[in-house]
């Protein structure tokens, strides 16, 4: 009778006993809360997944404005280049006018100061012949001293009239010379003016382009921002959901391995064959599937099976220890072993808490090689399996 009730009284302080020797915090929860926190994380999760697919749409939609706005940007560029061609040829024409304006205004200059000269000769000659006998042919004659003095007489006449002839040509062509150009200078000073409105109708419709284009650059900058938040935000918080997730599955299957293994000393248990040729390094449930996705990783390259610390780790398969690294040179991985089996299969075990085995060491099928723990990137005692093919991850559930 006291036996039994020693018994009772064992069996009723055990769990009690469980969560005073488990860690502070998510691990002094029970099972059944736990499974609350991590069926309530994964619908969070797939809501996540759902507004992801949402934002999808979305993104693809500011996709789809951004390449039409790339394309305006690109027409608008074109048009850019050819208004800014018919600028620069435009001020190369004002140029040329405003060289033969300023080439015209010193021409004209020149010619009234001719016409000045030209008028006050004219005027002097016209007073002298007003008030000068005017010659007849008759008075040469006569008063011509023989007839050497009168053909002296008579050149002298004819040069005069000669003279008198191209004063007045002169002036004649001076002024309609002087109002040619007056004309000219009206019609290049009105070029200039036209050239000039149309060089400033180009500058404006230029720096309209101009501004048109820093709008839509602002608008792909604003689209792309919205686009790169929305998926940032998204994403980190589902990683945040899924590494809470990972967390308290480990914890879970830390308590429940040492609930189911309170009784006693942890052991390896009986031998799980595989349909796929392989053994279970361990017996218990898997925590963590093949490529599962974590914030530190898009594919997790094996399963998690969450047993308790200390337990016996089998080879999948007999083989040769090729790899042996301690938890300071793998990493995240732990202390880690990897058993290379015939052909290009190889498994390896992660998180050890101690070997079981040595480099280069052949093993049989279920040999001992190890002993679960937590050591390197882990949230609880837990094995991590990886099966290989020529070096390369492949899903271990392929060959259990």
């Amino acid at each position: 009778m006291r036996v039994r009730l020693f018994l009772l009284a064992a069996v009723v302080a055990a769990p009690l006993l469980l969560w005073s020797v488990l860690p502070v915090g998510s691990t002094a929860q029970s099972p059944g809360a736990l499974q609350k926190k991590i069926d309530r994380n994964n619908s969070l999760i797939g809501g996540h997944r759902s507004r992801e697919r949402v934002l999808t749409t979305d993104i693809s939609s500011q996709t789809r404005r951004i390449g039409t706005l790339q394309s305006d940007i690109s027409r608008l560029s074109v048009r850019q280049q050819k208004l800014q061609t018919s600028l620069d040829a435009k001020r190369s024409e004002l140029a040329a006018v405003q060289r033969r304006l300023r080439q015209e205004r010193a021409r004209l200059t020149r010619l009234r100061a001719r016409l000045i000269v030209v008028r006050r000769a004219l005027a002097e000659r016209l007073v002298y012949l007003y008030k000068a006998d005017p010659p007849d042919a008759v008075t040469v004659v006569l008063e011509a001293d023989g007839f050497a003095d009168l053909v002296s007489r008579t050149e002298f006449m004819s040069r005069v009239s000669k003279q008198d002839a191209r004063i007045m040509n002169t002036v004649s062509e001076a002024k309609a010379d002087a109002t040619a150009t007056e004309a000219r200078l009206d019609r290049l000073e009105k070029r200039e003016k036209r050239v000039a409105a149309q060089i400033e109708s180009q500058r404006d419709e230029v720096s309209e382009v101009r501004v048109g284009l820093v709008v839509r650059r602002d608008r792909i900058a604003n689209a792309r921002a919205t686009k790169i938040a929305l998926v940032r935000n998204s994403r980190d918080r589902r990683h945040e959901l899924q590494d809470e997730v990972e967390e308290m599955r480990e914890v879970q299957a830390r308590v429940q391995a040492r609930l189911a293994g309170f009784s006693g000393p942890v052991s390896a248990g009986p031998v799980k064959p595989g349909s796929g040729g392989l053994i279970w390094p361990v017996n218990g449930p898997i925590t963590s599937p093949f490529c599962e996705t974590r914030s530190w990783e898009s594919c997790h390259p094996g399963i998690d099976i969450g047993v308790p610390a200390g337990t016996p780790i089998r080879a999948a398969a007999a083989g040769k220890v090729v790899l042996m690294q301690s938890a300071g040179v793998s990493g995240g991985y732990g202390n880690f072993t990897c058993v290379q089996h015939g052909g290009a299969l190889s498994t390896c075990y992660a998180h050890q808490s101690r070997f079981g085995t040595s480099l280069g060491a052949a093993v049989s099928q279920g040999q001992v090689i190890g002993y679960v723990g937590c050591t390197g990137r882990c949230f609880g005692d837990h094995l991590h399996f990886e099966t290989r093919i020529n070096g390369a991850v492949v899903n271990p559930m392929s060959y259990l």
